[in-house]
């Protein structure tokens, strides 16, 4: 488990922007039980995930004419339990970290896994998020 001192403000740079941490198994079921849109960030502590996966992601919701209704992260190598259950309801991909899933009243319907972000800009991951929200959200 990464130290806390390390993680705290990378999950701050999210949940300073309107994401709700899933700290549980429980809090990532009731979260994927709401009806309409959550998008999910599995933060990480490597390099892809500071350099653009979050700046990419921050800016898509930022950015977008259509969005979420829900925001929601939980840390790799952090918030085991928790991660372990996003990652229950990606099956059948493999685990990934940092990855980016958009779920739509509960159904994976778009994901962006490591190796989709590693290489890629920020700029490239904000617009494949926005198209996604395009696709399957509402407007708000």
């Amino acid at each position: 488990m990464y130290p806390a001192e390390i993680v705290i403000p990378m999950k701050e740079e999210l949940t300073e922007n309107g994401f709700n941490e899933l700290l549980s198994p429980e809090a990532v079921d009731a979260q994927l039980a709401k009806e309409g849109t959550t998008l999910v960030m599995i933060n990480s502590v490597c390099g892809c995930s500071a350099g653009t996966a979050r700046p990419g992601l921050l800016s898509s919701v930022a950015g977008a004419g259509k969005k979420p209704d829900y925001l929601a992260t939980s840390f790799a190598g952090f918030d085991l339990d928790a991660v372990k259950a996003v990652r229950e309801h990606l099956k059948p991909y493999p685990p990934s970290s940092p990855a980016i899933a958009l779920f739509k009243n509960g159904q994976l319907v778009h994901y962006i896994e490591r190796h989709q972000i590693e290489g890629r800009s920020a700029s490239m991951i904000s617009e494949n998020l926005k198209a996604a929200f395009e696709a399957y959200c509402g407007s708000r």
